[in-house]
């Protein structure tokens, strides 16, 4: 089966107004940019996104909603976007934060079709306000449901027509368990390669998570550049 789209408006085409999106990234490492992008020349509107965090104001999820494409954000970061804050604070934009550990397993836990489990992650304060808690081994837990998002946007360094991918470095972060929690998962990659060239152990995410791959070039924009100084000569 060739999964291979022939561009990222063609991978998102189907997305509705409304839809829940599980996207991948960490910052502006591994995010799916194309999608992104796709989407905000669609203009769909209403959108549930759960991600770690919102881009920054003029690059990935921040340009969704700089358009005011984003109804609900799920994320456990959000300290980079000055929109996003503006946009909370004056009631446009719904949020629940999460704990970052509790957010990728509720991904994780969805995906392996796991509704809830339970953590200690949050028992105590606002985060567990209206949820079940239960005692466990003498310590408080606090339940939590999984994550199963209408469609998944991940990038991948490598992918092959079957939709087995391969992530770079740090840009695996969420990537691997945004894939599994989408019911439809698109994953934008820089390189295709023939079924059969990928190393089986090597594979991060299984096709059989992936419905849809677009192969396209991305600017992989630095969030926030720290260098050192040259000591004094002196």
């Amino acid at each position: 089966m060739n999964k291979v789209v022939a561009s990222a408006l063609e991978a998102v085409a189907d997305i509705p107004d409304g839809a829940t999106l599980a996207v991948g990234g960490f910052g502006l490492c591994g995010i799916p940019e194309l999608c992104i992008a796709a989407l905000r020349e669609r203009g769909v509107r209403d959108l549930v996104v759960v991600s770690n965090n919102c881009g920054v104001d003029d690059f990935g999820l921040g340009l969704l909603l700089q358009r005011r494409q984003i109804r609900k954000m799920i994320s456990s970061y959000v300290g980079e976007n000055r929109e996003f804050e503006r946009q909370f604070l004056s009631g446009e934009l719904e949020v629940e934060l999460v704990p970052q550990g509790t957010l990728a397993e509720r991904l994780r836990a969805g995906g392996a079709g796991i509704p809830a489990f339970y953590t200690p992650a949050g028992v105590g304060t606002s985060v567990a306000e209206g949820k079940e808690t239960r005692e466990f081994d003498g310590r408080n837990y606090v339940l939590e449901r999984g994550i199963v998002a209408d469609f998944a946007l991940v990038k991948a360094w490598k992918a092959d027509r079957l939709g087995n991918l391969v992530y770079r470095r740090a840009a695996r972060n969420f990537n691997p368990l945004a894939a599994m929690a989408g019911r439809i998962t698109i994953a934008e990659v820089e390189q295709l390669v023939e079924v059969g060239e990928l190393d089986p152990d090597h594979v991060h995410t299984p096709g059989i998570f992936v419905q849809r791959v677009v192969v396209g070039r991305h600017e992989k924009r630095i969030e926030r550049r720290t260098v050192r100084r040259r000591p004094s000569p002196c």
